[in-house]
């Protein structure tokens, strides 16, 4: 204890002194850690995302690839070249990067875009298991799953749309962002606290209390903060894909409908574990009860019908 003193005198010294410095390069470690993931999307986004058949990546049907090129035309996507959409699993379009970025945005459309109401290759060709169980697509609730994962061309250019338009308004560089800002206001604040009531002069035990206090109130900071902006991103691009016309609003409706329909499916298929991971609505449970981290699906779509209401008045 005798020899750790000596160390911990000198290392709030040592922050003390050089706290400016210090604050200045955890923000940067803390906004490059963040946004790594979207400057290298090919060594990280997809990697993790490509879709893989036999070995070899999927490539993207002509039919998608033209799909994608009509979508990002028709919201006026300013820099075009600056996307590269990609075979990708999953269900729905994800997307990283930054389309002014030498790695570009890239944006993984899923397979069964390949069908739509139209037609197209089945989805009950392929094998999807749940739980390790393969699901029976003659059944009720197969039948209900593959209603689901089939949309029209509508709401696959919504959802497309959705992803171009999120890395144009630079929603990732927002949400990275977020802790660095956190960071500097909890220390500044807690730096101004300090001398406002004097604690500096206190003993080191109080001292010692506040800063565990501040840590505290920071993280909770950061997470109202965090969940709060992802919503309103969400809900921005929603509102800005929906005003391209009133195709893209319906087919945004659409989207979300059938989002929450298969999320429905997927929580009787999964038995106990979709209980705990989707609600009865389809919405997403979060992981923490007292955090949102997903915008509720039903409330996206609520708002897309808001904006469509008033456009009919």
């Amino acid at each position: 204890m005798n020899m750790a003193s000596p160390f911990i005198s000198r290392l709030l010294v040592f922050t003390q002194r050089y706290r400016g410095r210090l604050l200045a390069i955890s923000c940067t470690g803390l906004f490059t850690a963040s946004i790594s993931y979207h400057v290298f999307p090919e060594q990280t986004f997809r990697r993790l995302y490509q879709s893989w058949s036999k070995g070899e990546p999927v490539e993207l049907s002509n039919k998608l690839q033209t799909l994608f090129q009509d979508v990002l035309q028709e919201a006026c996507i300013a820099s075009p070249s600056g996307y590269t959409p990609f075979a990708a699993f999953g269900f729905h379009p994800v997307s990283a990067g930054l389309p002014l970025l030498p790695g570009r945005c890239l944006i993984g459309i899923p397979a069964n875009y390949n069908t739509n109401e139209a037609g197209g290759p089945g989805i009950v060709d392929r094998v999807l298991l749940v739980n390790g169980k393969e699901v029976v697509w003659d059944s009720e609730i197969g039948a209900h799953l593959k209603a689901s994962l089939i949309l029209s061309t509508e709401a696959q250019k919504f959802a497309l749309a959705r992803e171009a338009l999120y890395a144009q308004n630079n929603s990732p560089v927002i949400k990275a962002s977020v802790a660095p800002a956190c960071l500097s206001g909890v220390c500044l604040c807690g730096v101004a606290v300090k001398q406002l009531l004097g604690i500096y002069s206190g003993p080191v035990v109080l001292r010692g209390l506040y800063n565990m206090g501040a840590l505290l109130l920071g993280f909770v900071v950061y997470f109202l903060c965090d969940d709060a902006i992802s919503q309103w991103l969400d809900y921005r691009t929603d509102r800005q894909v929906a005003a391209i016309s009133k195709s893209y609003a319906q087919g945004g409706l659409e989207f979300y409908d059938k989002i929450l329909a298969r999320n429905r499916s997927l929580r009787t298929l999964m038995g106990k574990q979709g209980e705990t991971m989707y609600a009865p609505s389809g919405n997403l449970f979060p992981k923490h009860y007292f955090r949102v981290k997903h915008t509720p699906y039903t409330a996206r779509r609520h708002r897309i019908q808001q904006d469509l209401n008033i456009q009919g008045e």
